[in-house]
């Protein structure tokens, strides 16, 4: 497959932040440079949503496409506002993405026609991109490390930019390196074993 030709970002501004966060978890954010570019008004902000926001990366990768460039807290911020977060502030928790209400802000805020899917199996999802641009689809996030087998299914969102009857590519939001974050190009029986068979088709 060729490249995607659709702009990659990652979930950290710093897109090598990923092996810190695996091994001190968000307080690896704390030593961030770029954490201002996210939209976050402290870097304590920014720590607390970027380990959540791999939707919200798919998102901007997806409006990137199409020229347009928004901070990925900005993109929370008002995804919230639809319901797509629910932050707990007793035990400063945030659960998400919540697709239904991700489905009406993307469609309010930016025209995007998008749609929940379940029971998608990996060999139909060619045949999704022939309707819709974009699946973001929910993977384990061990995804980045394709030989190991994964201890459950689903968890993360990677945004699916072409398939075949042989192969996956997507753009991987917490990749560790350049193989795993950009144009990653997997056998669809690989891909199988980490995708949860559910995730939001969406035409830009």
């Amino acid at each position: 497959m060729q490249q995607s030709g659709v702009p990659y970002f990652s979930q950290w501004e710093s897109p090598g932040m990923t092996l810190p966060v695996l091994a001190e978890g968000s307080q690896a954010l704390l030593n961030d440079p770029l954490w201002r570019h996210s939209g976050a008004a402290t870097i304590e902000e920014y720590a607390r949503w970027a380990v959540n926001v791999c939707g919200m990366a798919c998102l901007k990768m997806i409006l990137a496409a199409r020229g347009e460039i928004h901070p990925t807290l900005e993109l929370a911020r008002a995804c919230t506002a639809y319901g797509g977060y629910v932050v707990n502030e007793m035990d400063a928790s945030i659960k998400g993405l919540v697709y239904a209400p991700f489905v009406r802000f993307a469609a309010d805020r930016f025209a995007l026609s998008a749609e929940t899917m379940t029971g998608v199996e990996t060999s139909a999802i060619a045949e999704l991109l022939s309707k819709r641009r974009f699946f973001i689809a929910s993977v384990n996030s061990g995804i980045r490390w394709p030989e190991r087998e994964p201890p459950s299914k689903g968890g993360h969102l990677v945004l699916i930019t072409a398939a075949s009857d042989e192969t996956i590519r997507f753009h991987n939001p917490s990749g560790h390196d350049a193989a795993s974050q950009a144009d990653v190009t997997l056998p669809l029986a690989v891909f199988d074993r980490f995708f949860a068979n559910r995730g939001i088709s969406v035409d830009a």
